[in-house]
């Protein structure tokens, strides 16, 4: 199958409203993305990796945000006009929000209903509220540093790809009261403390990643954007392991002025 032919198909569950049928040829393509037989390009095979380690739910909504993108234009590069990128931003939102509506995972006032079901509220940064759920945390992650939801769910599969040990599982999606459309994730809790901006560094070089810009704590390879690595989103463990918590990570594209070399893509190939 041919990347347009397999964008169409997917296109076609949405438009005929997720019926039983479409759901299982999503769970089937799902499928063979996380078996690595369905090959997204725009990740590189360790991102698909992670990718897959976000779940069943990340990977579908994942190809839902890349239809847009594909059969918008068939292009997918950053899209330099701001009221077009809400566009796609909205249309984006739209598909995930019927596809978790059908399969029960989207919540309304998800930041009301969270602090009820899901745990008592923690803390709050720029885009996230964090929940305590015991052995995990619950987040929401909105999409002020994205606008589209394609980017955000992006960055979930990078943490994934390059922190495994504390992976975001997507659980569900919903919006705030005043409406701002919201990803649900889970994440292992972390006991540790929080180390210094000279030590995170010293981590981030050994990773490969070259520092920019170190009053915003921003990294970059060729491949990888990495910023927003302050000492409250890395910590030690009492072992003495360092984990990254929260970063925002993305594929470094020659828009974001870091160097970036990678060209998004929404080609697919079936091994």
């Amino acid at each position: 199958m041919e990347s347009k032919a397999f964008w169409d198909d997917i296109l076609s569950v949405i438009d005929d409203g997720f019926l039983p049928n479409g759901l299982q040829k999503l769970e089937r393509y799902a499928e063979q993305f996380i078996s690595g037989r369905l090959v997204y390009k725009r990740f590189s095979p360790s991102e698909q990796r992670g990718c897959s380690a976000g779940g069943f739910t990340h990977v579908v909504a994942s190809l839902l945000a890349g239809t847009e993108v594909a059969t918008d234009n068939g292009d997918s590069q950053p899209i330099p006009n701001r009221q077009a990128e809400f566009k796609h931003g909205t249309q984006q939102e739209s598909y995930i929000e019927k596809w978790a509506n059908k399969t029960g995972i989207w919540y309304d006032y998800i930041d009301e209903k969270l602090s009820d079901a899901l745990g008592h509220y923690m803390s709050e940064g720029g885009e996230a509220k964090v929940y305590d759920n015991g052995t995990t945390i619950i987040k929401t992650i909105g999409l002020d540093y994205f606008i589209q939801p394609i980017f955000a769910l992006d960055r979930i599969s990078l943490h994934n790809t390059f922190f495994p040990e504390t992976r975001l599982s997507v659980i569900g999606f919903g919006r705030e009261r005043n409406g701002k459309f919201q990803i649900l994730v889970e994440q292992p809790y972390i006991q540790g403390k929080h180390i210094t901006d000279g030590e995170i560094s010293v981590f981030a070089q050994k990773l490969g990643f070259k520092i920019i810009n170190p009053k915003n704590w921003t990294y970059a390879t060729p491949q990888i954007y990495l910023s927003d690595l302050h000492d409250e989103n890395v910590i030690r463990s009492s072992e003495g392991n360092i984990f990254v918590v929260d970063c925002d990570i993305r594929i470094n594209t020659p828009n974001l002025k870091c160097g970036g070399t990678r060209t998004l893509t929404t080609d697919v190939e079936f091994l």
